[in-house]
């Protein structure tokens, strides 16, 4: 029985030491702009439909 508590013990450790370093990685991220795929491609037919 011992053994097995142990290892539950350490299972539940380590469970939540990656949820705290998950948890900390997305408090601390900055958030990035997001660019679509075909963004540009998109602009670019836009631009030239409305300058001819």
């Amino acid at each position: 029985m011992k053994y097995e508590s142990m290892i539950l013990a350490g299972l539940f450790g380590a469970c939540f030491a990656l949820c705290v370093l998950v948890l900390g990685a997305m408090l601390t991220m900055t958030a990035s702009p997001v660019q679509l795929a075909g963004a540009h491609a998109a602009t670019t037919v836009a631009s030239a439909a409305q300058a001819g």
